[in-house]
């Protein structure tokens, strides 16, 4: 366990707090914290004037190279290669990446300032003034991932509806609410009211990262350090400073592997439905077992069909969905989802418009249907359901054949 170094107040360790910045002295680094809210114009300007004014050696910003190449180069998701991000099976990062942009998004647009424009705004006034960047933050894929792997199962529910439910939030936002919202003894509490209720996403996305981040500006080169981050990390990002945690880096940058309980779970359906069909067929009869796999073939394929037709997919789409389930059920390498996902972007590409609009159609029912990159991630999650309830169906029938008479 990492012992806590006590930040003395001395000449050579000594800790200043003022409002949004803290200036700290860890061995013979100065490291000044500015605590920025990542939708508000005082932050901008905050984080151009302390930077203008100390002339650090290096600036650090809460940024992972993805983020920064999204927030930086429009132009790179405008040029999205919705097939690939499929073929990698990254489609659910995607979109919750999208979900939690837009819903920023949203919020800064009711105040002027686009998400993350403080962060954008250090990495300029660096370049200007010919001071190196450091991007700080752990890549948003493994966090996300990361988040979802360590909820609990019967939390898993909770955390997506409550990630659905943000992007039709029409909560009013204003500047003098986000002040609020900086103090540290409301983010404080805000930490704790979510420590409660989930523990095991409160520690990924942020005390996790508050030791990531506090690593990251340890290691930044130069002797006096300007580091622009959340004002939610300040308080955990001081502690970590004070503590050495380099030796948990490589475990919290690394992506859990899925449980082998669920690796079984997810071999074990499939082989039952086999070893039932055979034993269907050696106990009762070709008959009995050509009629299962009939069933597990048409409650499959219908149902993911179905799901196809409920996202107004292209007409391949559901041919591939009612082709494709009942093969994907019997593996847990690849879902139906993925399947008709694929043949929904290859048959209906969407432009650069609709990627660009993505974003704000996220946050109506209407943007789902109309938006040909949404149409995707609608051929994805419908049919996805559709071939659960398919499985759930199919392995209940053949079952009941195995008990009944």
């Amino acid at each position: 366990m990492n012992e806590e170094k006590e930040i003395k107040s001395t000449p050579e360790n000594t800790t200043y707090s003022s409002n949004d910045i803290t200036r700290l002295h860890i061995g013979d680094k100065e490291i000044i914290l500015i605590g920025t809210a990542h939708i508000s114009k005082e932050s901008v300007e905050l984080v151009k004037k302390t930077i203008v004014e100390e002339k650090p050696d290096c600036v650090c910003v809460e940024l992972d190279e993805k983020r920064y190449k999204a927030i930086t180069q429009k132009d790179k998701f405008e040029q999205l290669d919705i097939k690939k991000v499929i073929k990698k099976r990254q489609l659910t990062t995607l979109m919750a990446n999208l979900i939690l942009s837009s819903y920023q998004k949203k919020l800064g647009e009711k105040i002027g300032v686009l998400p993350g424009s403080e962060l954008i705004e250090a990495t300029k006034v660096a370049e200007e003034l010919g001071i190196p960047i450091k991007l700080c933050d752990r890549d948003v894929r493994t966090t996300l991932l990361r988040a979802w792997r360590k909820t609990p199962i019967w939390k898993k529910g909770k955390l997506l509806s409550s990630l659905i439910l943000s992007i039709f939030d029409d909560t009013e936002v204003t500047e003098e609410k986000l002040r609020e919202l900086k103090k540290s003894d409301v983010i404080s509490e805000l930490m704790a009211e979510l420590g409660e209720a989930m523990p095991e996403l409160k520690k990924v996305l942020i005390d996790e990262r508050d030791i990531y981040l506090a690593e990251k500006i340890k290691e930044a080169e130069g002797k006096k350090i300007v580091a622009v981050v959340g004002a939610g990390h300040v308080e955990g990002i001081k502690k970590a400073l004070s503590e050495d945690h380099n030796k948990e880096i490589e475990e919290i940058a690394s992506i859990p592997p899925v449980s082998p309980v669920w690796k079984a779970v997810g071999w074990a359906i499939p082989a039952f439905i086999i070893g039932a069909i055979v034993f269907s067929a050696w106990q009762k009869g070709a008959v009995v077992a050509s009629d299962n796999v009939m069933y597990w073939i048409l409650a499959n394929g219908i149902a993911c069909a179905i799901g196809a037709v409920i996202a107004l997919c292209h007409p391949y789409t559901v041919a591939a969905a009612f082709a494709a389930a009942p093969i994907t059920s019997l593996t847990p390498v690849i879902g139906a989802g993925y399947v008709t996902a694929f043949v929904q972007a290859l048959v209906r590409p969407p432009i650069v418009k609709e990627i660009q609009d993505a974003s704000k159609d996220i946050t109506t029912l209407k943007g789902w249907w109309s938006n040909k990159l949404l149409r995707v991630f609608l051929a994805f999650l419908l049919p996805g359901v559709g071939s659960m309830v398919g499985t759930w169906l199919g392995g209940y029938k053949i079952f009941s054949s195995l008990v009944t008479g």
